[in-house]
């Protein structure tokens, strides 16, 4: 990786017109090559994306790319009004190209083609090496036609056509499947130019150069990292072991100087004890005496500063170590009423002339590609009424697929987007999940999450999206009756690497069931899923393995 920048962030600070503040004098270098661009929700790094491509300005300080620039949005997928051929960032060049074939000279439309008069064929070519089977008739057809997945690879595959020398993608990850993963993983490896990647995607940052942490308690707003993602982290593991070593050893040295003063003290008043009785059998006159008594205050006054000035700078830099030292807080809660007796049936699938069974306090794992029934799978799990659902069984799946055994327990979700809407305040929103809560038990409940008491009465809508998520998570866990089986739907899409460790924090006492449905392997190591439900397309339709972990 060569050491030259390919991004250089110089002071940088960015306040929206009603002031409120994102970025504040950050500075930080992108080195040529891949490069990892992590921060927790709200640090700002979407925003940083935009200053970069010059679709925002800096309020103060300067951005710098070296060479030219294009853009994965997140949110390409809902982008209202396209083509497949407009996300692949080809409709001019195709409309030059018709154009020309249909007899123009006009010099602006050869212009536009420039060198790219074979522009269908490569970016067809693009689109199936992302695992999109294509033709030129697939650029015509309304974006809104593509899945969530299938619009971030036409995204990405009009990343590459651009060729740009510095190719910016924001969370790329972000409904992708298994397989999607995989190629996306393939085509970082092998890209060419530099490229700066949003993500919180744990195997994804396994396959970049560099890791620049968005960090605001940081001297220069950022941190540059050269490494893959588990190697930043081992370091910041090894910080945090020297300077929870270096509190440790602070807190002794206060402690220290406070024996020693406090020895002081008693040594100053027994000299003082001994000086009047000698004073007074001495037969040593008052001017005498007074000069000594003066001498020895002065010096024990003298001695007394010292000793408060040792203290203070022990204590400085007991709170400097402190400071460093600080872990992020963790979710540390017990839930008794969750809990589900081992080999307790739960729920029951009759799949063809097979029964898939979940029992008590199994953890499951339903993983498969994009638009194959996951989430058919889940209704039909849960016993949905839905009219409609038994049709789109029957189209999805090879073989009948019913509900043997719906849940008797009380079932909680989390899904890819909270229902936090509806509620005025986090507060509101767990007492109306927990309705014979006080409203100081609430305050208790929201506290276990993290959510203090600055926090429980703001409005939802100006929460964090990591304030949001442990809001849902209070209400989901502490749900009266309290959940013995929770429906975990893509619970991570949304989320930064802090909310997801605060997920699983959470579930690491919950003693119910987990049936979760996800794409994101580490996420499934980390919750101790005993199980897969493992969806595979076949030309007879979707089959279903029940494999063991």
């Amino acid at each position: 990786m060569s050491s030259h920048p390919s991004v250089v962030v110089d002071h940088l600070s960015f306040s929206w017109p009603d002031g409120t503040p994102v970025l504040t004098d950050l500075s930080l270098t992108a080195p040529t090559g891949r490069t990892g661009l992590i921060g927790d929700n709200g640090t700002g790094k979407t925003t940083l994306l935009r200053l970069l491509t010059g679709d925002l300005t800096p309020t103060a300080g300067t951005v710098r790319v070296t060479g030219t620039v294009a853009l994965l949005r997140q949110d390409v997928a809902s982008r209202p009004g396209t083509t497949v051929a407009e996300l692949l960032g080809i409709a001019p060049v195709r409309s030059a190209l018709r154009a020309v074939e249909a007899g123009s000279v006009d010099p602006a439309a050869y212009a536009t083609i420039g060198d790219d008069w074979d522009i269908e064929p490569r970016a067809v070519a693009q689109l199936a090496g992302l695992g999109i089977p294509a033709d030129e008739h697939l650029l015509d057809r309304p974006a809104t036609s593509l899945s969530g997945g299938e619009a971030t690879l036409v995204g990405l595959a009009g990343v590459r056509l651009a060729g740009a020398d510095v190719s910016l993608l924001d969370e790329p990850t972000n409904n992708l499947d298994a397989d999607s993963r995989a190629r996306l993983h393939d085509a970082l490896d092998h890209w060419s130019g530099s490229v700066l990647v949003v993500s919180h995607d744990r195997e994804l940052l396994e396959h970049v150069d560099a890791i620049v942490e968005l960090d605001p308690g940081s001297p220069e707003g950022a941190r540059l990292f050269s490494g893959t993602l588990s190697g930043y982290q081992e370091l910041r593991r090894s910080e945090q072991q020297s300077a929870d070593q270096r509190l440790r050893q602070a807190e002794a040295e206060v402690r220290r100087v406070r024996r020693q003063a406090a020895a002081d003290q008693q040594h100053r008043a027994q000299r003082d004890r001994v000086g009047r009785r000698e004073a007074a059998t001495s037969g040593m006159g008052k001017g005498a005496v007074h000069f000594f008594v003066n001498k020895a205050e002065k010096n024990s006054a003298s001695r007394r500063q010292a000793r408060e000035e040792q203290a203070d700078e022990a204590a400085a830099a007991r709170d400097r170590a402190d400071a460093a030292a600080r872990r992020p807080d963790r979710i540390r809660i017990d839930l008794p009423e969750t809990a589900v007796p081992q080999g307790r049936q739960l729920l029951a699938l009759q799949v063809g002339d097979r029964t898939l069974r979940m029992d008590g306090p199994e953890r499951i794992r339903l993983t498969g590609p994009n638009g194959i029934g996951k989430s058919t799978l889940v209704q039909i799990a849960l016993g949905s009424t839905d009219p409609g659902l038994a049709v789109r069984s029957a189209e999805l799946f090879a073989e009948p697929v019913t509900s043997a055994l719906a849940p008797r327990v009380p079932v909680g979700l989390i899904g890819q987007r909270d229902d936090l809407s509806a509620f005025a305040t986090p507060l509101d929103a767990v007492r109306r999940a927990c309705p014979d809560s006080s409203p100081n038990e609430a305050r208790a409940l929201l506290a276990r999450v993290l959510i203090g008491a600055a926090t429980v009465e703001r409005p939802i809508a100006d929460l964090s999206g990591g304030e949001r998520f442990r809001v849902a998570l209070a209400r989901m866990l502490f749900a009266r009756p309290a959940p013995q089986l929770l429906v975990l739907d893509e619970p991570t899409n949304n989320l930064d690497m802090a909310s997801t460790d605060h997920l699983v924090e959470a579930l690491a006492d919950y003693r119910g069931a987990l049936l979760v449905v996800t794409h994101d392997g580490t996420l499934a190591e980390r919750l101790r899923i005993d199980r897969q439900w493992q969806l595979d397309r076949t030309p007879q339709g979707t089959r279903i393995a029940d494999q063991p972990r």
